[in-house]
């Protein structure tokens, strides 16, 4: 297969827009890594035609994808957990083609990840699971019961891969595989889950009670981008202000779910502010550790 692929790679590692060619080759019977696909081959370019696209191959029964993206698309896959199995393509791939040491350098960063990024991605998957077990609680006190056990599903989900993101390291198409290594509290929440006996009500229950108690003692460091936003201004923020901030457009639609959690768990004040009509407020929103007197709502 990579005799038929080289003449592709040669050819792309030709054009000056190139700048960083790797083969990932399926590893297992069903690897989700490569999308089930023998071998993936990942092509890197700068100020191309196309931003994106991608090309399916098939040689004596083998077969291939060949993905051409662009590097800003790149780096938001990796920056913003938009596409999980491009870390992987990157960090397990071979290189084949680097162009002044590209990817040998985007390599390390991935290895190093970065302080900035991990806080981003924090939040962002912060803000996935406290929206997605939100719904679950509302979806559990009316009753639907099967909504609520696949957001809890769901809910776990995020707090693996923000989990392994704590821990310094990017979260993979296998997170459980990563979570049992690395982290067993919520490994353990997981199996948990999946293997209790109990009547579906009393499982989500239970679920509900151990997930809140495990998300609060992390919601401090899993904010802290947010928080850290907060902090530099010590006057109260209004929704607005927050939301268009550039730094937040990574989880803007989920902002309304941290910002009411931490509100919850007190480490965020609400303060009420006069508006022209009379007997209306706005909210506004201050970290209570900034040595602050106002009062929370």
């Amino acid at each position: 297969m990579e005799n038929f692929l080289r003449p592709i790679y040669q050819e792309h590692a030709s054009n000056p827009n190139t700048i960083g060619i790797l083969i990932i080759e399926k590893t297992q019977f069903a690897s989700p890594i490569t999308d089930d696909f023998d071998v993936i081959l990942l092509i890197i370019v700068r100020n191309y035609e196309q931003s994106m696209y991608v090309k399916h191959y098939e040689v004596t029964d083998k077969t291939a994808a060949v993905h051409v993206v662009d590097e800003g698309i790149l780096m938001d896959w990796i920056d913003l957990s938009g596409y999980r199995r491009a870390v992987e393509w990157v960090i397990y791939g071979k290189t084949v083609f680097d162009r002044n040491e590209y990817v040998f350098r985007l390599k390390e960063e991935l290895r190093d990840f970065p302080r900035e990024k991990r806080e981003l991605r924090k939040a962002i998957n912060f803000g996935k699971l406290v929206k997605s077990y939100s719904e679950a609680k509302s979806l559990y006190e009316s009753g639907e019961l099967k909504d609520a056990h696949s957001k809890i599903l769901n809910s776990l989900h995020y707090l693996a891969r923000l989990s392994v993101i704590e821990k310094g390291f990017y979260p993979e198409v296998t997170v459980w595989a990563q979570v049992k290594n690395i982290d067993l509290e919520v490994y353990k929440l997981y199996e948990v889950f999946i293997d209790r006996q109990e009547e579906v009500k009393q499982n989500i229950e239970l679920m509900i009670i151990a997930m809140d108690f495990v998300m609060n003692k992390r919601a401090k460091s899993s904010a802290k981008h947010l928080l850290e936003l907060m902090k530099t201004n010590d006057r109260p923020w209004s929704y607005a202000d927050i939301k268009n901030k550039p730094m937040v457009q990574p989880y803007r639609f989920n902002l309304s779910a941290i910002l009411s959690y931490l509100v919850e768990k007190s480490i965020i004040s609400v303060i009420l502010e006069e508006t022209k009509g009379v007997g209306v407020f706005q909210r506004k929103y201050i970290v209570n550790d900034m040595g602050n007197n106002h009062d929370a709502e």
